[in-house]
């Protein structure tokens, strides 16, 4: 795991105190693209199941992972795919 996905996780789960985090890096698919080359990668997915995140609007939800991701939102992350689930909700998709 690379130091940028550990800061990552870090700050998730300081922030959100998720009961699943699942963060895949995939920076290597964007080898050459402009944004890889500026900030070296940063393509990241996210699943994230928290209770921060009940009564929240998809929109909040993902408000509330880029505060949590601060400037490594402007300088380190380029791209940022997020599903941001309440735990009931996650227990709904899982069969």
């Amino acid at each position: 795991m690379s130091p940028r996905t550990e800061t990552i996780q870090q700050l998730l789960n300081e922030a959100l105190a998720p009961a699943k985090l699942e963060l895949h890096d995939d920076s290597q698919s964007h080898a050459g693209h402009a944004g890889a080359r500026e900030s070296g990668g940063g393509h990241f997915y996210a699943t994230i199941v928290s209770s921060a995140f009940e009564g929240k609007t998809l929109v909040r939800r993902h408000q509330l992972v880029y505060e949590a991701l601060g400037d490594m939102m402007r300088t380190e992350i380029h791209a940022l795919s997020i599903k941001a689930y309440t735990p009931d909700e996650f227990e709904q998709l899982t069969p």
